[in-house]
């Protein structure tokens, strides 16, 4: 029996698939079965596995300076070269870095940066922050609090009201569009939501809106057409600050380098991880523009210190990883090779669009979703996540590991070093996973006549 408390884990369905080796973007089980790993891990190995220069760069670090931190005025050279290369690249003015381990550490760290900041400017009531549902944020207390999903909170008794965490719409038009609405109608709409809660809970009462530029864990869900555009516009009007949460689609998952490129979004704050150093090594960071770092420096000194921070905050190794796989994606022009690949993949995944069980497939860059239905006009959705489930394991049996999300949809995201070959074989896969399914469903009565 094993002592692991597996997390974001069916408790009683433990060890069904036990990963021994990767290389590229194909992973081996302990019994020497192969594996196209679709979903790059949990949506981070950008570089697939294997990879020597960055295996090189953890070993070289090591030698050097396994470990020192950065509390109380020390400091090491990579993580100041980290920080400077990570500030030239993202679209935040004067931007200022703060080096975590997770994506869910890094939203804490927006959450109390927010405090701290607000309660610096003078404005102690800007407390609030607004989410959308279906979102993820991570699971400490804070990020979790800030997720959109049923099942992270379940039995938690999360403080929801204490942290000020406040919900919008999730921005899927296949299931929320009404008859007839246009996707920019759709938009206007979430748009117009958005303003009518922010009216009603005081614009002086809060502080950031936070949001992945595309859902991930929530279904993959995009978007809707001009609807960046509209709800900058209405942040904007209130003076509300904008977190792009870009753990998914940061680094070139989207065909550009973050998805707030790929949809003209402007940030104040920003998260990244994952792929970061493509999952080598546990590195996140919570970026902030310029004046807003300034304003934690007096209030600082009057305390003594800025009170917040990690033991591995900017571990050398990390550091000198994600540097490496920084240096790779320019180099090889990964987010290049991504948007190319990328149109390719998001081609030959439509061509699964016609299958009996498909209701949508959506997508942008290397990441993508399939969401399996009962009944395709209907746009009805299977009850629970039995069919999904089956699904991922058929595609398992296929050599393929996929993710079942948001009840019955098929998450896809492989390493962004795939090629059109490999996505080939990964559709193929996928078909077949899909027609297997499609056995189980009509065994089992589960599909609804149209």
């Amino acid at each position: 029996m094993t002592r692991l408390l597996y997390p974001t884990t069916n408790l009683k369905v433990l060890e069904q698939l036990v990963i021994a080796r990767g290389a590229g973007v194909y992973v081996w089980d302990h019994h020497g079965k192969q594996y196209l790993e679709g979903m790059a891990g949990l949506w981070c190995t950008a570089l697939g596995y294997g990879n020597e220069e960055l295996i090189e760069a953890a070993t070289a670090q090591m030698r050097q300076l396994a470990y020192t931190h950065l509390f109380g005025g020390k400091s090491h050279q990579v993580a100041i070269d980290l920080a400077e290369r990570l500030a030239a690249m993202v679209p935040i003015k004067d931007a200022h870095v703060f080096f975590g381990l997770s994506g869910s550490d890094a939203n804490d760290t927006h959450w109390k940066l927010l405090r701290y900041y607000f309660n610096a400017i003078g404005q102690p009531a800007r407390r609030k922050i607004i989410v959308r549902d279906r979102a993820y944020h991570g699971v400490t207390v804070a990020s979790a609090a800030m997720t959109g999903l049923a099942s992270n909170h379940a039995h938690f008794d999360l403080p929801f009201s204490a942290l000020g965490i406040i919900r919008t719409d999730a921005t899927h038009f296949y299931r929320q569009g009404l008859p007839g609405e246009s996707e920019a109608d759709f938009a206007t709409r979430l748009a117009a939501n958005l303003e009518q809660l922010i009216l009603r809970e005081g614009p002086e009462t809060i502080a950031a809106f936070l949001a992945e530029p595309v859902s991930g864990a929530g279904g993959v869900v995009l978007p809707p057409n001009t609807y960046w555009e509209k709800v900058q516009a209405v942040l904007r009007r209130y003076n509300i600050l904008l977190i792009a949460d870009e753990v998914i689609t940061g680094f070139g998952r989207t065909g550009h380098d973050f998805g707030a490129t790929t949809y003209g979004i402007r940030p104040d704050m920003m998260t990244v991880a994952k792929a970061l150093s493509s999952a080598y090594v546990p590195i996140s960071a919570a970026i902030v523009r310029g004046e807003m770092y300034d304003a934690l420096v007096e209030p600082s000194a009057k305390v003594g210190m800025f009170g917040h921070g990690y033991t591995y905050s900017g571990h050398p190794v990390g550091c000198a990883v994600a540097l490496k796989a920084l240096e790779i994606y320019e180099r090889e022009r990964t987010f290049e090779h991504a948007a190319r690949v990328g149109a390719y993949f998001q081609r030959r995944l439509r061509t699964l669009a016609d299958h009996p069980l498909v209701g949508e497939v959506r997508g942008v860059g290397l990441l993508a979703a399939v969401e399996l239905v009962p009944n395709k006009s209907a746009r009805s959705a299977f009850e629970g996540g039995r069919v999904g489930i089956f699904a991922q394991n058929c595609a398992l049996e296929h050599g393929l590991i996929l993710r079942n999300v948001a009840g019955s949809s098929l998450a896809i995201c492989p390493p962004l070093i795939i090629t059109e070959a490999q996505v080939d074989e990964l559709v193929d896969k996928l078909g077949r996973a899909l027609d297997g399914t499609l056995a189980f469903v009509d065994k089992e009565g589960l599909r609804v006549a149209a």
